[in-house]
């Protein structure tokens, strides 16, 4: 196909505003999808998307269209995610497109994440086309909602296109705007070939399956090829496009999206943002020449993901501790942002510490391993990262809140803040302000995007926003605020590390580092909760918080009580008495060699700490 008739696009968006039901109405007008085949969501091909409506994994797709010019078009389609969770998987689909298609919805206006999905094309240097989603609504408001867009983007409201993804109203007006406004690739189909790998996932069968933009050159079924970041050397298996099945072809030139398969069964060989080139093979028995130089530049790939909230995962059975490190392996392929490094409790055994982009993301991750990979785990408690200077002067990064050196060895502690971008109706203003500053949050700024909407900015620490503040912002606002947020730096904060002792022994992953205003709060609810949870033993079983040597709430599991004297009818008081020291004797001995076993009852109590 010739470079000036390929159109390379993303859709982005806010979460819930209609992308994947707009791919669809594309993916029908272009004849790509049979009637029979077609289904609601048809990109969105991950069970777990399906049953929480979001989009989790951007994904390609190639469709033709023919023009009102006669001729026919070549549009590579990239369905992003919309969840503040999920941005490094939008950064990296721009990286392959020349436009984005931002939707809109024309009930809710701009939410957050549709402020920072246009930042983010607009920095990738991406033709912008405005849509305005679910016009067809009985809600919607378009010259309400035009204004905002046309705020945000600096564009006149005439050039804002009115659709609707659920009747197809609109959609052909879209795609003429895609092939009159986008530009088309510029590749040089000369030049030695590059490919940037923009996304990849494993297959038992097939190995390593890389998606791939051709910036220049054809790479070509059979040819060897080099990924210049890692070194590594294969041949290519297969190559194709997505039709959106995989679809098998003889070559993909300069401008093209598709997918590339090696038959590397290592899944580090290959990785995301790195650049593939064809190598020249030397002339052997059966070896064939490679067409085309060797290119000498690699292309910027992508910015480094830091991942922001960890927790531990343990399996429930130890024996599937190498069941999950395989598992975690080929899940990071498919999911570049989670990172992970073996971990041990005394409670929990073996399992791994993970770094994700946020909680949404951990939930999922947890879900698909479950799911994907037949695991059953148990998750700790989120934490964030935290940056720790001793008083020799040693710096430390600490993700384990167990990790925490001595009290009295730490001269600070830094923890990440993050500049929030909440965007709400103007009557839940002073809710959503009560709640940023319970959770420590300093007002940055504050504008109205309408008459009726206000954006809020408040420098906010990830740690207090990383277990229930989303929920609580919905709750408190009736559902209608939407979050933004990046990570603003570290700075210094007087945090401790809250221990919890059962029977005089810490439970290390039931460790968490707070603040100290909230500590007292935190473990008398961590200590009540863990009462209930906690069996009874044949003894007490104190349950204690402590700050280092300090105990600041405690609660006791009572023993059960065995009624030694109930054979003891009248006689002498003296029997009774040395029936009860007997047993008080034994009770003692009991708890000098008893432990206490922690069910997984326990640690889903510290999940709960925000619900109340």
């Amino acid at each position: 196909m010739d470079q000036a008739k390929i159109r390379n696009f993303s859709i982005i968006a806010h979460i819930d505003h209609g992308k994947s039901t707009l791919a669809d109405r594309i993916l029908e007008l272009t004849h790509t999808v049979s009637a029979r085949e077609m289904r609601a969501q048809l990109l969105d091909s991950m069970d777990l998307e399906r049953e929480r409506g979001i989009t989790i994994k951007a994904q390609a797709v190639r469709v033709f269209y023919t023009a009102k010019d006669g001729e026919t078009y070549q549009l590579h389609l990239i369905d992003t995610p919309g969840h503040v969770d999920f941005t490094y998987e939008v950064s990296r689909s721009l990286a392959a497109c020349e436009g984005a298609l931002l939707v809109v919805d024309a009930a809710q206006g701009v939410e957050a994440q549709t402020v920072a999905n246009t930042y983010l094309a607009v920095e990738s240097g991406l033709e912008l086309i405005p849509c305005l989603n679910k016009i067809d609504l009985p809600g919607a408001e378009p010259e309400r909602v035009a204004a905002e867009v046309s705020d945000l983007i600096g564009e006149s409201t005439e050039g804002i296109l009115q659709i609707s993804g659920k009747t197809g109203a609109g959609v052909p007006e879209v795609l003429e705007e895609l092939i009159a406004r986008v530009p088309p690739p510029h590749g040089d189909l000369e030049a030695p070939p590059r490919a940037l790998i923009f996304d990849s996932e494993f297959d038992q069968y097939r190995g390593v399956i890389a998606y791939i933009r051709v910036v220049d050159g054809v790479f070509k079924k059979g040819e060897a090829i080099r990924a210049m970041a890692t070194d590594t050397e294969a041949d290519i298996d297969d190559i194709g496009v997505f039709s959106p099945q995989m679809m098998p072809t003889d070559q993909l030139a300069a401008g093209e999206v598709g997918y590339l398969i090696t038959g590397l069964k290592d899944v580090t060989l290959l990785r995301v943002g790195d650049t593939l080139t064809t190598r020249t093979r030397t002339s052997g028995p059966g070896s064939r020449a490679t067409t085309g130089a060797e290119a000498t530049e690699a292309l910027p790939g992508y910015r480094e993901v830091k991942p922001m909230v960890f927790c531990g995962l343990f399996p429930i059975d130890s024996d599937d501790y190498p069941d999950l490190r395989d598992a975690l392996e080929k899940l990071v392929l498919n999911d570049a942002a989670l990172s992970w490094e073996p971990e041990t409790s005394d409670a929990l055994g073996f399992g791994f510490r993970c770094g994700f982009l946020g909680l949404l993301h951990m939930d999922i991750v947890r879900e698909r391993l479950e799911r994907e990979y037949d695991l059953e785990l148990l998750a700790t408690m989120p934490s964030v990262e935290f940056d720790v200077t001793l008083t020799n002067g040693d710096e430390l990064e600490v993700h384990n809140p167990s990790d925490m050196p001595d009290p009295g060895t730490i001269e600070q502690i830094r923890e990440p803040f993050i500049q929030a971008s909440i965007i709400a109706p103007k009557e839940f203003v002073g809710a959503v302000m009560e709640l940023c500053q319970e959770r420590r949050g300093v007002h940055s700024g504050m504008h109205y995007l309408s008459p009726e909407r206000v954006q809020m900015n408040y420098e906010l620490p990830l740690a207090e926003i990383v277990l229930d503040f989303f929920d609580q912002l919905k709750s408190r606002t009736k559902g209608y605020a939407s979050l933004d947020y990046e990570l603003s730096g570290m700075k210094e904060s007087d945090l401790v590390k809250l221990d919890v002792l059962l029977a005089g022994d810490a439970v290390d992953a039931l460790s968490m580092v707070v603040h100290r205003d909230k500590a007292y709060e935190m473990g008398r609810t961590l200590t009540e909760k863990l009462r209930k949870r906690i069996p009874r033993q044949q003894y007490d079983v104190p349950i204690q918080a402590a700050i280092g040597a300090h105990v600041i709430a405690r609660e006791t599991v009572k023993a059960f009580r065995k009624d030694v004297i109930a054979g003891c009818y009248g006689g002498d008081i003296t029997r009774k008495k040395k029936l009860l020291a007997k047993q008080k004797e034994g009770k003692k001995r009991m708890k000098q060699v008893g432990r206490v076993e922690v069910p997984q009852e326990a640690f889903l109590a510290v999940l709960e700490l925000g619900e109340e």
